[in-house]
């Protein structure tokens, strides 16, 4: 039997659904970037799926709820520290970031690295975000050093985000773990990390900071 000629609208409409595609792929990539930088807070350490649970990936799911079209990036990185975070921070910045939300200091407080030594890199970082792209938002995120390391050092260390944030007239989550920290059901195993429902009072207490600025 001979084959019937194919209707010449078939070509004209594999055009048109190929371009609506390739335009959707488009915007997507041109939705400004929203780049968490962080440690294994971040990074969702422990977590059975921490490209769903961690709370950069809860405040995706917000900003989608609300109708926003900016991406999140994780770029957290179980293990990091301002100086590691210093170091590689150029080579995060390869890549467009419309807001940057930097989370670091945890792991210098565990390792009782001197204050002045983690507020200067996190200085520095700042001072990076802000040559790449002086229009870029930059959201600072607090954490307490543990209180093993005597009252001098926590408070030092305390002191170190508020006085960034002023200084470099920044928007400041006070403290990352606010509701979490201390409290087991809500920690890992290792009294450090978020435990997924842990992750979601993270994702609330980030989102009343971020949620003006997007």
């Amino acid at each position: 039997m001979k084959t019937p000629p194919r209707p010449s609208w078939i070509p004209c409409l594999a055009l048109i659904l190929g371009l609506g595609l390739a335009a959707g792929a488009a915007r997507a990539a041109e939705a400004p970037a929203l780049l968490f930088f962080g440690d294994s807070l971040t990074a969702g350490y422990g977590l059975e799926d921490p490209a769903t649970e961690a709370f950069p990936a809860l405040i995706q799911r917000r900003i989608q709820a609300a109708g926003l079209a900016w991406r999140v990036v994780n770029a957290g990185l179980s293990g990091e520290t301002s100086a590691g975070g210093l170091r590689r921070v150029d080579w995060v910045l390869r890549q467009r970031v419309d807001c940057f939300v930097l989370e670091l200091g945890g792991n210098d407080g565990l390792r009782g690295i001197p204050p002045a030594t983690t507020e200067a890199n996190l200085q520095a970082i700042i001072d990076r975000v802000r040559a790449r792209d002086p229009a870029a938002k930059i959201v600072l995120v607090g954490i307490e050093a543990p209180p093993n390391m005597g009252p001098d050092f926590t408070r030092a260390f305390a002191a170190i985000f508020p006085a960034l944030a002023a200084r470099n007239h920044l928007p400041l989550v006070p403290f990352l773990l606010e509701g979490v920290a201390g409290r087991p059901a809500l920690n890992q195993g290792d009294g450090i990390h978020p435990t997924d429902r842990g992750h979601a009072i993270v994702a609330e207490t980030v989102w009343k900071v971020l949620r003006p600025l997007l």
